[in-house]
This record gives structure tokens, C-alpha cells and sequence, in this order.
């Protein structure tokens, strides 16, 4: 049975659970105005999608992934370099395929987070299913009596893999960068805090994250980004140095936390996104501190390469996860330079001619 609709033909449940005020220093950062119009805009998209049954929701969805690979260029030329980068063997249509597919994925993934405000255990199970494996190996990380960090991307269903363990299993914490319009936050994280789920802000993270592991909690942390030197390491990512977090594993290395690597890819055949953990990553101590987070650091993200490469129609392909460069390299996503040679005398494949690199 749909929730009861007030007139405006909402469901109960969105107009509930995404209204709240908000100060007014909470504006600040941008006019009231533009903060409105990108709130409302987010909203009636969401709500609209959520006043649909789920099937049609996540058929919209894709829809609107479909449209954003057509019409989206920039994004689409940033996928296809990463997609270079990462799949040099693979020729230019099986690139496109792939990130055609992870288009597709994102817009699953915004019908099914449009569901999240009427969600019920029941409806979760029906989705997302638990490996009996995964969910020892859970059990067997509690037992060590140490905090969690489920070591994640953006792959699959991200936001579900975090919401329906709240659900289905317990409550987490994750860490998270806010949304620069602070209604568009709230809404968000109303959304991801149904059901126990505590928000750590990144900017404030270090002492409330290790607080936390050290008590033996769970911590949620997506790994898979670009990021600025003085944050980061430089750890090889498909075979190209990518600059990586290095808060994972500082905070593994101090607290002893227990490192599962995780993700929720959606299956086809089973109609379901099934979460995937393990194995448990061993922390590797050298007596070098600098040494250890590197270390560390790139085991780490050669679990979430796996990842990728098993469903690399699944992953963030429009991020330029390369983008940070170590000194002295060029940008791998500079636009190339008009060439002026005589027609018929340029011999670079059609992906050069796309970049200079």
C-alpha cells in the first residue's frame, strides 16, 4: 500500500521527513535566493521520483541517466580519459559501453535514494541482500573488540549500501564532505539518518572518527577520490599514481581499527543490490609512520581497484580521480592544442586527438 498523499500529491513520508527550518546563519555562504530555487529544485525532483512506486522510480532513473550520457559532454569526455587511463586494452566502443552503463547506475541509485523516506525493513530486504559469508565476517570483526571501517567507493549503490545497514543490520557512522547549500544538506542528511546513522563532518572528522573506532564503533568511509597533496599520498590506481587519502589509514594505524573493504553492486540476475565484504585488510606496521600510511594506504586502494574491475560499469567514471599530479607531471585532462598540420598528415588515434596527455 502507497503512503497517504496530501494535496500538493507528495507522499506523507517526503513531506515529513525533508521539511525543517533553518537559521539564517546557515545562509551565508550563498544568497537566499539561489539557496531556495537549488532546494526546490532538488526537492520536487526527488519527491516527484518518490511518489512513484519503486519500479517506475529507478526506471525514471536510469532514464535520467540515459540523458545526462547524451547530453552531459564534459562529463562524458572525463569518463572517457579516465576510462583510457584505467582500460588502455580496451578499444573505444567497449569504453563507451562502460560508461554508458555507469551513467545508467548513478540513475538507478537516484530513484532508489528518492525511496528513502518511505522505506521500510521490509521493502529493504526485498532489494539489497546480505551474503551469510559477508555478514560472518562482520561478526568475526566485532569479536576482535576493535572499532570498523568499512572501506567503500563510489560503486553501485553507495548511499543504499549505508542506509539499509542501518536497517538490516546496525547503525553506523560515515564521514562526509557538506552539501555547499545547507537546505540541500539538511534534506540529504534527513534522508541518510532514517534509521540510526550519525553524519561525521569532514571538516571537523579526526578526533570525533578516532573517539568512535576507539569505543569500537562503525565508520563508513568512501576512499575512491581525488585528492589535494597536503591531504593526501600518491598510491598507484590502474597503473597511474592517483593522490589518495591518507586520513583511512592514519586513523586505521592509531585506533587498531579493523579494515573490511565493501561495496553493493547491483545484480542483474538476482534484481538486487548484494553487499560484498572482505577480506579483512591487515594493517602493515614498519615502525615508520610516514612509511606505514603509504603503505597502508595502497593496499587500501588496490581492494577498491578490485572492486572497480570487477564492475567497472558500476563505478564514478566522471571524477577526475587523477586530476592532482605528483611535481613536475603534466595535467592528464588538459584540453589538446589545436594542430595545424596539412590534412592527412595527423596520425593520432581518436582518444589522443580527445586529449593531450
Amino acid at each position: 500500500m502507497r503512503p497517504a498523499r496530501e494535496a500538493s500529491g507528495l507522499p506523507e513520508c517526503w513531506r515529513r521527513d525533508t521539511l525543517s527550518p533553518l537559521s539564517e546563519s546557515a545562509m551565508g555562504k550563498k544568497g537566499k535566493a539561489q539557496i531556495f530555487i537549488e532546494y526546490a529544485a532538488a526537492r520536487a525532483f526527488l519527491s516527484g521520483l518518490g511518489a512513484l512506486p519503486r519500479p517506475l522510480a529507478t526506471a525514471v532513473g536510469r532514464g535520467v541517466g540515459h540523458a545526462a550520457y547524451a547530453l552531459a559532454g564534459g562529463l562524458r569526455r572525463t569518463g572517457m580519459r579516465n576510462l583510457e587511463l584505467a582500460f588502455p586494452e580496451k578499444n573505444v566502443q567497449e569504453r563507451k559501453r562502460i560508461l554508458r552503463a555507469s551513467f545508467v547506475s548513478l540513475g538507478r541509485q537516484l530513484g532508489e535514494v528518492s525511496q528513502f523516506p518511505c522505506a521500510t525493513p521490509e521493502r529493504l530486504r526485498n532489494i539489497v541482500e546480505y551474503d551469510g559469508e559477508d555478514v560472518k565476517l562482520l561478526d568475526l570483526a566485532r569479536e576482535r573488540g576493535r572499532g570498523v571501517i568499512f572501506l567503500t567507493s563510489h560503486l553501485g549503490a553507495w548511499e543504499l549500501l549505508c542506509f539499509a545497514h542501518s536497517v538490516l543490520y546496525d547503525p553506523l557512522s560515515f564521514l562526509v564532505r557538506p552539501i555547499d547549500n545547507p537546505r540541500i544538506e539538511e534534506m540529504v542528511e534527513r534522508l541518510r539518518t532514517r534509521f540510526g546513522n550519525q553524519p561525521i563532518d569532514k571538516k571537523a572528522a579526526a578526533r570525533t572518527a578516532m573517539r568512535l573506532l576507539r569505543q569500537g564503533g562503525t565508520l563508513g568511509v568512501l576512499a575512491d577520490l581525488n585528492t589535494q597533496e597536503r591531504e593526501g599520498v600518491f598510491v598507484p590506481f590502474f597503473g597511474h599514481l592517483a593522490c589518495t587519502t591518507a586520513g583511512v589509514a592514519t586513523l586505521a594505524l592509531r585506533t587498531d581499527a579493523t579494515v573490511i573493504p565493501v561495496c553493493a553492486p547491483w545484480d542483474e540476475q538476482r534484481q538486487r543490490f548484494v553487499f560484498q565484504g572482505g577480506p579483512v585488510i591487515e594493517l602493515v606496521r614498519t615502525g615508520d609512520s610516514e612509511r606505514d600510511v603509504e603503505l597502508n594506504t595502497r593496499r587500501f586502494t588496490a581492494a577498491i581497484e578490485g572492486h572497480v574491475r570487477e564492475y567497472p560499469e558500476q563505478w564514478l567514471w566522471i571524477h577526475k580521480r587523477w586530476k592532482t599530479r605528483p611535481a613536475g607531471e603534466p595535467d592528464l585532462y588538459a584540453r589538446p592544442e589545436k594542430s595545424h598540420a596539412a590534412p592527412g598528415m595527423n596520425s593520432k588515434t581518436p582518444s589522443e586527438k580527445m586529449f593531450k596527455t
